[in-house]
């Protein structure tokens, strides 16, 4: 069976002018020459993905598109006309969003979280920004400390959004965050907790002796940076320490108390100097 805006393995059975075929059952399949590899030939399985160009001919393509069919993904909009919005997603063929789909009116050359589906009616791909509707929020197979990956799509007075391994929704809160983040970055996270009306809080930074080992690691490689010596203490303010580190003052504290009783720093009045 094709999975139209998926991979597919597929065999080549003809060799044209023009480009080769691959077949699946008693489909086949046209690659047009310019995204043939050099050296197939007949018989070679090709991992190649597929989708409809503008007569609705099935293609394959060796190309990689930024996004494939049930992901999430950041595209700008290249064009907007009275159909809807056409999305840059890596291929010849823009992706089009339909009026219809836009969470809110689109402009050109910004750019937006798309969702990206097979449209039942046209079996084309299409996005879609009307995100909630994608988004699980029953199955949540994810745990207090699992690593994911995270896609922020939208802030609010708390935080940022992310979708979470491209499947759930989960809140990163603006007071724990120390580095500059922003719509559209793909990043990765951890799970803080999995509440009971299964919405997911977000960290950015590990947790507990994880997390004060990852901070120890960062003030030491900075102190070497600066010839052994780190001008903050405990008398220093968090806005200083989320400079310098991007980490909360309550982390520094922690991370230095562990280096002090390692014998790795000595504290004075002006900051922690390396021993």
């Amino acid at each position: 069976m094709i999975n139209v805006g998926t991979y597919n393995e597929l065999e080549v059975v003809k060799e044209l002018d023009f480009g080769i075929y691959l077949r699946e059952g008693d489909v086949e399949i046209l690659m047009p020459t310019k995204w043939v590899p050099a050296g197939t030939k007949i018989g070679d399985l090709l991992n190649v993905f597929i989708f409809r160009d503008s007569d609705d001919r099935l293609i394959a393509t060796t190309k990689e598109p930024y996004a494939t069919s049930e992901s999430f993904a950041f595209l700008e909009a290249k064009q907007v006309n009275e159909i809807g919005a056409f999305m840059d997603w890596g291929m010849d063929k823009d992706l089009l969003v339909p009026f219809r789909e836009q969470a809110h009116r689109m402009e050109p050359r910004k750019s937006y979280v798309v969702f990206v589906y097979v449209d039942e009616e046209t079996n084309r791909l299409v996005g879609s920004t009307k995100l909630n509707r994608f988004i699980e929020r029953e199955n949540i197979n994810v745990q207090e400390g699992d690593i994911v990956d995270l896609l922020v799509y939208s802030e609010t007075d708390l935080g940022y959004n992310a979708i979470v391994n491209n499947l759930y929704s989960g809140l990163i809160y603006k007071n724990e965050i120390y580095e500059t983040i922003r719509i559209g970055d793909k990043i990765k996270g951890f799970v803080k907790r999995v509440r009971e009306d299964n919405k997911i809080d977000l960290s950015l930074q590990k947790s507990g002796f994880e997390l004060v080992d990852d901070v120890k690691w960062r003030i030491l490689k900075l102190m070497k940076e600066q010839n052994g010596f780190l001008p903050l203490n405990d008398n220093s303010s968090p806005e200083d320490i989320k400079v310098k580190l991007q980490i909360s003052k309550k982390a520094f504290k922690k991370a230095i108390g562990a280096l002090y009783r390692e014998r790795l720093v000595k504290l004075t009045e002006k900051g922690v100097e390396l021993i």
